[in-house]
């Protein structure tokens, strides 16, 4: 995360060019007034906007998408990636990238959200594409709320933490609209959806599974969480800003979205946790440790002890992916509704 603080200082030249540019600002004035007196109405789609950010679900908002518009498509060898812009929200068009493999007419999907404040670029690398629609699976990837080149518009002072309310809702908002828009191509097997998210992306999917049955698998890498303790001790927040964001009000906000009272919930989904003991500290371990505690029984756990030994272990099962992947079968799917608990916790400590 980085911040920037401008210091804005208004000077006055001699009192001839103060005139001057008082009568600048009069003529810019009047003509935006007139101008504005022309513009045609609101769209009547944005005279019914509603977002409602204290929900993850969408039955309190009145969101409609705009129709998706095509910007680009590339077909390559392995795969085909489609660049489409969709939008639902007022000022917020959000760039979708898609990949679809060659060898699988009707894919089932995994939506990728990773890290704030991760950018599209990965989504539109040439290797990471060949690896998520390897073995005939398709993927769609966006980032969040207030990321990329859907933070504009903003007080310099407000960024993804300091309106997490809104960050985390809008875009499990935003997953839920994302997958009626993949349901309405018709081209998905959207009875084999899945998703992966890393940090902030992690939090959002469990959001967005908790309130959207045709989501079947999760795969959370080092989610946010543990709000309280997160608050207090996370390296990613800024010093002079933590006081803000361990008070009573802020944390009452995101309580519902907290991974520690919505991972107790899901029942049906399967779920993967990874957890790493990185450096970055951008999540404390006795967060890490209070998530771990409240997965539900049948989901799995793993703990590392550093990123390259999360990687050494995935290198072995056939790449981070295989898991997910796997979960997504057809005989994966109904073998698993014929066991009981037929998950692994294990602890790499």
């Amino acid at each position: 995360m980085f911040k920037v603080s401008l210091s804005l200082i208004k000077k006055c030249g001699p009192p001839w060019w103060c005139a001057v540019r008082s009568a600048a600002w009069l003529v810019v004035a009047i003509a935006a007034t007139a101008a504005a007196q022309t513009l045609p109405p609101p769209l009547a789609s944005e005279n019914q906007f509603r977002e409602d950010f204290s929900s993850a679900s969408l039955a309190s908002s009145s969101l409609q998408a705009d129709l998706p518009e095509l910007v680009e498509r590339v077909e390559e060898t392995g795969y085909i990636s489609e660049w489409v812009k969709v939008q639902w929200r007022p000022g917020d068009p959000i760039y979708l990238y898609l990949t679809l493999p060659r060898n699988n007419p009707k894919p089932p999907v995994v939506i990728y959200l990773y890290e704030y404040p991760y950018e599209t670029d990965v989504y539109r690398d040439s290797d990471w594409c060949e690896r998520v629609t390897a073995s005939g699976y398709a993927a769609a990837g966006f980032v969040p709320a207030l990321t990329g080149h859907r933070y504009h518009d903003r007080p310099m002072k407000e960024w993804f933490v300091s309106e997490l309310q809104e960050s985390l809702a809008s875009s499990a908002h935003d997953v839920q609209m994302v997958l009626n828009y993949l349901q309405s191509r018709g081209d998905l097997d959207m009875d084999r959806v899945g998703i992966f998210g890393a940090g902030a992306g992690a939090t959002i999917a469990l959001m967005a599974a908790s309130v959207d049955s045709r989501i079947k698998v999760i795969d959370l890498l080092n989610p946010w969480g543990d709000w309280p303790v997160w608050m207090a001790h996370s390296k990613l927040i800024p010093e002079e800003e933590r006081p803000n964001y361990v008070k009573a009000e802020f944390l009452s906000k995101v309580a519902a979205f907290d991974p520690i009272a919505v991972l107790p919930k899901l029942s049906k989904p399967r779920i993967r946790l990874i957890q790493t003991d990185d450096a970055s500290g951008v999540t404390p371990l006795e967060a890490k440790a209070h998530m771990e505690a409240a997965r539900p029984a049948a989901a799995e756990s793993h703990h590392f002890q550093s990123e390259k030994e999360f990687e050494n272990s995935m290198s072995t099962v056939g790449g981070e992916l295989a898991w997910l992947k796997n979960q997504l079968r057809p005989q994966t799917r109904s073998a698993a509704t014929g066991t009981g608990k037929a998950t692994v916790s294990t602890s790499n400590r």
